[in-house]
């Protein structure tokens, strides 16, 4: 089935902006980056010239000799059966990062050839653009792809409750049924997360078991790529980080601990490992704010932070808990149940801010799962796993600070106790725009 992504309307703005740059679209393994490209190109122009640096040698060996682009595409013509002509066709450059001289290309087109529509994108080209190889700085835009959100879920799943939510123009108590069946589908959502051969094995019912499939090929292939493309001294390293993931969420602070990676490790020896699956787009790195002020940035202590995967469905699956779990009440999985709806509620927070959230804690007294920022707003936010929204922590940082509007995001329905928002946790992909709501 072909799932709405919602990344389109932005590739549209770039197609159209007088200002456009050569795209370089960034993120995980698996998110779907080449089917986005050979579908905007298939939606918006005539013509889609793909080129994959992945499996041809000889196209690399072409941008060895040349990178002036009016030599260089009657040579790309050669390797491609349409025309390739200015507004009229999409140049696409997939695994360009098997190809240096290709992604440095990319200077000369904007520069010399700004008629043409060029985007490139490859798996780890995180990793690539993290080591500055010749990079054409100022040359080309960036846009991140994410994995599938709830709310492309959702679009897919139930098109007529999703539209209802997106119509949501004021904050006040939604219906029981549309609040019965919005939490439903986000159980659904919470066992396949949002890497898209999942989703669509949950959406086209193939069942949980092959839905767990997919996942499991996933994480697979991400473990295959520390020892593909990773340095030889790292793999371990790495791996250990990567593994450790569960555990350093199962505590109850989520902070990242180095000793729970190994016994004895030091910051110093796992640095390099964490910048390395942060570069690749594995793991969201959420940085300690000191304080709540314009910009978030400013206020970081850079010595605590939590570590998160990039996609909550794979965290369970990496995590062994079976799609049961999702509608069970077991205290044995308490703990665990709330560091895996703090994972789903950042991967729907992200493709919506332009600032990375980070947390907040005061003197391990209390501690708020999340600040984000939002325009020219602090806002905070707890998320509750289920219907408790206590938020001791949330009470303390609104009499520290006096936010103009605090968040609850739980499975209770949408209220306004004074300047907090209670939302339902299903509702966090919608969040900046309720936000705005009165």
């Amino acid at each position: 089935m072909e799932l709405r992504r919602d990344i389109l309307d932005k590739l549209k703005a770039w197609k159209d902006s007088a200002y456009r740059k050569p795209l370089v679209i960034k993120g995980a393994r698996q998110v779907g980056k080449t089917w986005i490209m050979r579908e905007f190109g298939r939606k918006y122009f005539e013509h889609t010239a793909y080129f994959n640096f992945d499996d041809n040698e000889a196209l690399c060996r072409e941008f060895e000799n040349t990178k002036d682009p009016k030599r260089l595409i009657p040579i790309l013509s050669l390797y491609t059966e349409v025309p390739i002509l200015p507004g009229k066709t999409l140049i696409v450059f997939d695994e360009v990062q098997q190809c240096n001289k290709a992604l440095n290309s990319l200077k000369y087109f904007c520069e010399d050839a700004p008629e043409y529509h060029i985007m490139a994108a490859g798996s780890l080209l995180g990793v690539t653009l993290s080591r500055g190889d010749s990079f054409p700085v100022g040359k080309v835009e960036f846009l991140n792809m994410y994995p599938v959100t709830f709310k492309e879920f959702l679009y897919d799943s139930d098109a007529k409750l999703y539209e209802w939510i997106d119509s949501i123009n004021r904050i006040e108590p939604l219906p029981e049924i549309v609040l019965e069946r919005l939490n439903e589908e986000y159980r659904r959502y919470a066992i396949c997360g949002g890497i898209p051969a999942a989703v669509v094995a949950m959406l086209t019912d193939q069942g949980t078991e092959r839905v767990e499939t997919e996942q499991r090929n996933v994480l697979q292939a991400y473990a295959m790529d520390f020892s593909k493309h990773a340095p030889v001294n790292e793999v371990p390293r790495i791996s250990a980080v990567w593994e450790s993931i569960p555990t350093q969420l199962s505590r109850e602070n989520r902070k990242f601990l180095f000793k729970l990676v190994k016994p004895g490790a030091r910051a110093r020896e796992y640095e390099s490992s964490l910048q390395w699956l942060q570069a690749a787009g594995l793991i969201t790195k959420v940085t300690c704010s000191t304080y709540p002020g314009l910009p978030l940035s400013a206020y970081d202590d850079i010595t605590a932070f939590k570590i998160y995967m990039f996609d909550s469905g794979l965290l369970r699956t990496m995590a062994g808990l079976p799609p049961e779990v999702i509608w069970t009440e077991s205290p044995l999985y308490r703990e665990f149940k709330g560091a895996l709806a703090e994972n789903s509620v950042l991967q729907q927070l992200l493709p919506q801010l332009d600032v990375a959230p980070r947390y907040w804690t005061s003197s391990g007294k209390a501690e708020v799962d999340f600040i984000i920022q939002n325009r020219l707003e602090i806002v905070p936010l707890e998320v509750k796993a289920a219907s408790n929204t206590s938020g001791q922590s949330l009470s303390v940082y609104i009499k520290n600070y006096q936010p103009e509007k605090s968040v609850i995001l739980s499975t209770q329905n949408m209220n306004r106790k004074g300047n907090v928002l209670h939302i339902p946790i299903a509702l966090a992909s919608w969040l900046t725009q309720i936000l705005s709501l009165r």
